[in-house]
Order: structure tokens, then C-alpha cells, then sequence
């Protein structure tokens, strides 16, 4: 832009000169053509020689520019009408008179009489110089519509998409392009435009999906502490002979192989999700009965909560039938409570049923110190830990996780603060 800048006062520039050296070249021929009469006259006067004056009509003026013709009168002449009538030409005419003189003895010159020339009047100079000026100050003002046309409607546009294109392929992807209606780059323009928004989408939802990744990932990590500490609470009891029957024993054996055998798949899971490039929580749409998810609750939990010497009471419910994804809804209970365990005073778990606008509803209350106004609205954050957290492990991506797998089979969950304690409410369609 700096150079056309240049070019638009190199333009200007050579009119100023072009101005002026025509001004100064008329002015010159002006002088030319005014001192070319004399020459004329002087080469005529040269050519007279010791001519008499009566051969004066004989003189050749057809190879005279500025002379039209010559007149002659003898010295002699005593008329005034007629010396009047011959130097009256001289007046308001383009003449010049000169005296003749002929040699009469040597060194002694006689006055014979004289000669006018009437020349051609030139033409004024200014007329000319002001119409040449006047040609010469329309062609700049015409170059110079050219240039500021092209310079707002081709190389501005085309700075502007220098611009824009170098900014894409750093990766600056903000800001908004300006709307041109320009003939040649509008539509350019426009789609640059639309190409930065676009990339602007993609790179927001490459971002998305690589926290969905990341999240899916975690959530597989947090899901294997479950079973693992499944295994080693077995462990444990087994150690401390806790079991005293070999019916026991066995049974405690056959969960361990369960739990171990679920780690795997979570094992597997994260291995995949770490080779694809879009990773979301997904869930398989299939059918189960109330009865497996209780009978599920039942023995796993309430053995647990026995080893813990918590109490487990599983209210009155009514079997039914429902579509969604029983893996991942145990999933949902495990992070609930796990979160029993971890939060709780360990007391007492509580699952209770009820029906309520064609809704199942499912209710895991654990007693113990209720979260906060201010941290309640945030429990189904991701990465979000409440203060009663501190000292327990976890990174705060359970509930959230238990939400988006509810959202998933088109159902729900949600949290209520209670005097005594917290309870988890999910809500599955019937």
C-alpha cells in the first residue's frame, strides 16, 4: 500500500512538470515565432543589394513565413495623405518600417526612402498554453480517479485478503470479516468469511471432542477404582478370615474373578478410546428388568455396606420392564454409592422406589453433612470437588458422568439436600 501511495505522488509529481515545462515551452516558441519576422526582414534588407527602389515589387516573399508583404516610400514624397496612409499601418498592425539607403560616394550614404513590413500578428500564447494546461489537468485528474478507484476496489480488498488468509494460517481464527459489496473481491471476501467460520466450528468442536476424550478417559480410569477396591476389600476379608465357610470363601473368590474381569473391559476400553479420534460416552439400547438392577444393588452392596457395618435397607418396588442400558445404569449407582462410602458419615444407605409422572424413580440417600448452597448447584460439573472432598481421592468427574449416561436413555438425575444427609434421585422413563 505504501508503494501505490508512492506512485499516486510520482503522478502528481510528473504533472507538475509536465505543467510547467509546456508552460515554459510556449513561452519559448512564443519568443521564437516573435523574432522570426526580423530574420525575415533583415534577410529581405540583405537581399536588396544596390537594388533600385522601383524593382521593389519584384521582391520574392514566397519563401516567407511572418512577412505578407512590403511597401515602399520614397523619401521624396510630400503628400501628407500619403506618408499619413503609410506609417498609419503601423498602429494597431503587426509593421515594421525601415529606412532605405543608397550609396551615393564612398563612404557616404543617401536616404532613398522606406520600407514597411507587414508581418502575420501570431497568435496569443495564452489561449494555447490554457488549453494544453487545461488538457493536461483533466488527463491527471482522470489517472488520478483510475488509481483511487483501483486502490479502494482492488488493492485494499486485496491487502484485506492478504491480510485475513495470512491470519487463517497462523490459526487465528477470531474476529469477524466485515461485509464489502466490492464486484471483483465481494464474493471472495464472503467466502473467506464463510471459511473462517467454518474452521472456527471445526476447531471448536475438535476442542470438544478432544475434552470428550479426555473425559471418557477419565471416566474409564474412575471406574476402575470400583471394582479394584471390590477386590481388594475380598482380599482383605479373606486375609482376616473373615469367611468362615468354604461356601463363603468361594463366593468371595467368584466376585473377585467378576471384578477383575470387569477391570479388563475397562482396560480395553480406554485402549480403544485412546486409538479413535471422536470418543463419547455411549449407551446400548436394549431392554432390562427393575428385579437385576435391585438383585445387582442387593449383592454387591449390601455385602459391602455389611463389611462396612453400614446399614443397607432396599425399599418395596414394583418389577418393571424398561429400555436403556442396564451396564451403564450400574455404572450410575456405582459413582452413587461410592460417594455413599466416601462423603458419608457411612451410617446408613437408604434405596428407595417411587412412580411419579409416568417416571421411575430411584432414591440413594446416605446420611452425613449435606453439601453447601453455593457448591450444590455444581455437583454435576465436571472436575468440580466439593470442600468435604478433601483428603479422598477422585477428580471430580463421577456425577458428571452419571449425568451424561442418564442423558443418554432419556432419563435423569438430580441431587436433594436433606437435613441428615444427600440423596440422588434417578429418574428413568417407564
Amino acid at each position: 500500500m505504501k508503494n501505490y501511495n508512492k506512485l499516486l505522488l510520482l503522478s502528481l509529481l510528473v504533472y507538475v512538470l509536465l505543467a510547467a515545462a509546456t508552460m515554459v515551452g510556449f513561452r519559448e516558441q512564443q519568443d521564437k515565432k516573435g523574432q522570426l519576422y526580423k530574420v525575415e526582414v533583415n534577410r529581405i534588407m540583405a537581399g536588396l543589394g544596390d537594388r533600385k527602389t522601383q524593382d521593389m515589387e519584384s521582391i520574392d516573399l514566397s519563401a516567407c513565413q511572418e512577412i505578407r508583404s512590403v511597401a515602399y516610400l520614397p523619401a521624396s514624397e510630400t503628400d501628407k495623405d500619403t506618408i499619413l496612409d503609410f506609417f498609419s499601418g503601423i498602429n494597431g498592425k503587426q509593421s515594421m518600417v525601415c529606412p532605405l539607403y543608397t550609396t551615393v560616394l564612398p563612404a557616404q550614404e543617401q536616404l532613398e526612402g522606406y520600407l514597411r513590413f507587414d508581418y502575420q500578428r501570431a497568435a496569443p500564447v495564452g489561449h494555447y498554453l490554457f488549453l494544453t494546461e487545461g488538457a493536461l489537468l483533466v488527463m491527471e485528474l482522470f489517472l488520478l480517479a483510475v488509481l483511487f478507484y483501483l486502490k479502494y476496489h482492488l488493492i485494499q480488498p486485496f491487502h484485506r485478503m492478504q491480510d485475513m488468509t495470512y491470519e487463517l494460517s497462523k490459526g487465528n481464527l477470531q474476529g469477524d470479516v466485515k461485509a464489502d459489496k466490492n464486484q471483483y473481491f465481494g464474493k471472495f471476501l464472503w467466502g473467506l468469511s464463510e471459511l473462517k467460520d467454518a474452521l472456527r466450528v471445526s476447531r471448536k468442536r475438535e476442542l470438544e471432542l478432544q475434552r470428550e476424550k479426555k473425559l471418557l478417559l477419565l471416566s474409564l480410569s474412575h471406574d476402575i477404582k470400583t471394582p479394584l477396591n471390590m477386590i481388594k476389600l475380598y482380599a482383605k476379608a479373606l486375609e482376616d478370615g473373615i469367611y468362615p465357610t468354604a461356601g463363603e470363601r468361594e463366593k468371595a473368590y467368584h466376585q473377585i474373578g467378576e471384578k477383575a474381569v470387569q477391570i479388563e473391559n475397562f482396560v480395553g476400553e480406554i485402549i480403544r478410546a485412546s486409538k479413535q479420534d471422536i470418543v463419547r460416552i455411549e449407551v446400548e439400547q436394549g431392554v432390562f428388568y427393575l428385579k437385576d438392577l435391585v438383585q445387582w444393588m442387593e449383592a454387591v452392596y449390601g455385602e459391602k455396606c455389611a463389611l462396612r457395618k453400614c446399614a443397607f435397607t432396599v425399599g418395596d418396588y414394583q418389577n418393571r420392564i424398561f429400555q436403556g442400558d442396564l451396564n451403564r445404569l450400574m455404572e450410575v449407582f456405582e459413582n452413587l454409592f461410592e460417594n455413599a462410602f466416601k462423603y458419608g458419615d457411612g451410617c446408613r444407605i437408604q434405596v428407595s422406589f417411587y412412580e411419579e409422572d409416568y417416571c421411575q424413580l430411584i432414591r440413594v440417600f446416605n446420611t452425613g453433612e449435606p453439601v453447601s448452597e453455593k457448591e450444590f448447584v455444581h455437583l454435576f460439573d465436571s472436575f468440580f470437588r466439593g470442600e468435604n472432598t478433601k483428603g479422598q481421592q477422585g477428580n471430580g468427574l463421577g456425577l458428571y458422568i452419571c449425568r451424561e449416561i442418564m442423558l443418554k436413555m432419556n432419563g435423569e438425575i438430580f441431587a436433594v439436600c436433606e437435613p441428615d444427609g444427600m440423596a440422588f434421585v434417578v429418574v428413568l422413563p417407564i
